[in-house]
């Protein structure tokens, strides 16, 4: 995984960030509090079709399909 955000002593800090894989697809877009997602979007490829899951407070809260 690859993180793009702010980081202090190698620790994520609260606020902004984005996380992508290894193939540098977006992953998870969002708010981090105490280095974990918190209030964002995960998204999940899969042949084709976006499964994006939204997260409030750090649980999730929908499920969808994007083409």
């Amino acid at each position: 995984m690859v993180f793009e955000g702010e980081y202090l002593n190698e620790k994520r800090l609260n606020g902004k960030g984005k996380e992508y894989n290894d193939k540098d697809v977006l992953v998870f877009e969002g708010e981090y509090l105490n280095g974990k997602r918190w209030n964002g979007k995960e998204y999940n490829y899969h042949k084709n079709k976006i499964f994006e899951d939204e997260l409030l407070n750090g649980i999730k809260i929908s499920k969808s399909n994007i083409k």
